[in-house]
Protein backbone atom coordinates (compact mmCIF):
# COMPACT_ATOMS: atom_id res chain seq x y z
CA UNK A 1 0.00 0.00 0.00
CA UNK A 2 1.12 3.13 -1.00
CA UNK A 3 0.53 6.68 1.12
CA UNK A 4 1.69 9.82 0.20
CA UNK A 5 4.88 11.50 2.24
CA UNK A 6 3.08 13.09 4.49
CA UNK A 7 1.37 11.05 6.34
CA UNK A 8 4.31 8.50 5.56
CA UNK A 9 6.68 10.57 7.61
CA UNK A 10 3.85 11.85 10.06
CA UNK A 11 2.56 8.01 11.17
CA UNK A 12 5.33 7.07 13.84
CA UNK A 13 4.04 10.52 15.66
CA UNK A 14 0.44 9.30 15.17
CA UNK A 15 1.44 6.03 17.00
CA UNK A 16 3.02 8.17 19.46
CA UNK A 17 0.33 10.80 20.31
CA UNK A 18 -2.35 7.63 19.96
CA UNK A 19 -0.06 5.57 22.85
CA UNK A 20 0.00 8.54 25.05
CA UNK A 21 -3.54 9.06 24.23
CA UNK A 22 -4.51 5.75 25.66
CA UNK A 23 -2.16 5.32 28.51
CA UNK A 24 -3.78 8.36 29.80
CA UNK A 25 -7.30 6.97 29.28
CA UNK A 26 -6.33 3.73 31.15
CA UNK A 27 -5.51 6.23 34.36
CA UNK A 28 -8.94 7.59 34.28
CA UNK A 29 -11.23 4.73 33.19
CA UNK A 30 -12.58 2.61 36.06
CA UNK A 31 -15.12 -0.22 34.38
CA UNK A 32 -13.75 -3.53 33.87
CA UNK A 33 -10.92 -4.65 31.58
CA UNK A 34 -10.62 -1.52 29.93
CA UNK A 35 -7.99 0.47 32.07
CA UNK A 36 -5.82 -2.79 31.39
CA UNK A 37 -6.88 -2.79 27.31
CA UNK A 38 -5.68 0.61 27.10
CA UNK A 39 -2.35 0.42 28.90
CA UNK A 40 -1.78 -2.76 27.24
CA UNK A 41 -2.35 -0.56 23.58
CA UNK A 42 -0.57 2.36 24.36
CA UNK A 43 2.50 0.24 25.02
CA UNK A 44 2.38 -1.30 22.35
CA UNK A 45 1.67 1.95 20.35
CA UNK A 46 4.60 4.03 21.93
CA UNK A 47 7.05 0.94 21.50
CA UNK A 48 6.08 0.98 17.92
CA UNK A 49 6.49 4.44 17.20
CA UNK A 50 10.03 4.19 19.08
CA UNK A 51 10.39 1.29 17.14
CA UNK A 52 9.74 2.92 13.13
CA UNK A 53 11.69 6.55 14.21
CA UNK A 54 14.69 4.84 15.11
CA UNK A 55 14.56 2.12 12.41
CA UNK A 56 13.69 4.92 9.53
CA UNK A 57 16.82 7.25 11.53
CA UNK A 58 19.21 4.62 11.18
CA UNK A 59 18.54 3.12 7.51
CA UNK A 60 18.52 7.27 6.34
CA UNK A 61 21.60 7.57 8.02
CA UNK A 62 23.34 4.35 7.04
CA UNK A 63 21.70 5.45 3.22
CA UNK A 64 23.12 9.09 3.83
CA UNK A 65 26.99 7.14 4.08
CA UNK A 66 26.77 4.29 2.03
CA UNK A 67 25.54 7.53 -0.84
CA UNK A 68 28.94 9.62 -0.03
CA UNK A 69 30.93 6.77 0.11
CA UNK A 70 33.80 6.79 -3.24
CA UNK A 71 35.11 3.73 -3.92
CA UNK A 72 36.45 4.15 -7.08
Amino acid sequence: MWVSKPIYESLPYFYLLAGAISLGASMYLDHGYWPTACFILGLICLVAGLVVLLKRRDYRETDRRVGQRQDY
